[in-house]
């Protein structure tokens, strides 16, 4: 496997994010089976020790194999860190798809989407990890490659309100857009004034306030 993250940092931010975004939509890119045993290993020991206290070497013994096989692969930690969060970004995304399909209207679209993201974001064990440990390096995973992770995020989202809603489309990206943002947000700076504890009160909030973006009428207006 050449997951060749860092190899697109010499590129436009624009470049960058479709070459990213190519990787996120590709199921092949997660590699072989040695590949997979590399990563669920780098993976567990992120979600264990953090992102900085890992080492390849502490990878390598988890994995049950030499460094320098992991070396052949992954040129360096950070290559091999951002190919562990492409494989759980393309996860999360599959999480995103699975819950938006084939609903009737982009409202209970919107309002799935959110439900399923916020959820799976906050019980992801890695997400967990970097928020309450290393809460400041999680905005530039969530950038890295010029917002590929986020504009992926966003298209999946944006497809599912294009096929409910498509004569509404140009708007389609702008709604899903905000809906990320405004998920991030709560992820970042948790508590505060919205009680969103459970399940039913993000369903709530987001069929009671987020799906008011979406507009019906021909003149604009709800």
């Amino acid at each position: 496997m050449t997951t060749d993250a860092t190899s697109l940092t010499g590129a436009r931010p624009s470049d960058r994010a479709d070459g990213l975004l190519a990787r996120l939509s590709d199921p092949a890119a997660d590699g072989d089976d040695l590949d997979a045993r590399i990563l669920d290993a780098a993976l567990g020991e992120f979600e264990t020790y953090g992102l900085r206290r890992v080492s390849v070497e502490d990878v390598a013994k988890r994995a049950g194999v030499a460094r320098t096989t992991i070396y052949r692969r992954f040129s360096n930690k950070e290559q091999l860190l951002q190919a562990v969060i492409l494989r759980e970004c393309r996860r999360f995304l599959t999480g995103i798809a699975r819950a938006t399909e084939g609903l009737a209207s982009p409202e209970d679209a919107v309002v799935e989407g959110f439900v399923a993201g916020l959820q799976s974001a906050r019980t992801h064990p890695l997400m967990t990890r970097v928020l309450q440990s290393e809460p400041e390096a999680f905005l530039p995973q969530l950038s890295m490659n010029g917002g590929a992770v986020m504009l992926a995020a966003r298209d999946v989202l944006a497809d599912r309100l294009r096929r409910a809603r498509p004569e509404r489309a140009e708007e389609h990206n702008a709604v899903a857009e905000v809906l990320l943002r405004v998920a991030v947000s709560l992820l970042l700076v948790p508590g505060g004034g919205l009680a969103l504890d459970d399940e039913d009160a993000i369903r709530a909030f987001a069929r009671d306030y987020l799906t008011r973006m979406l507009r019906s009428g021909d003149d604009g207006t709800r």
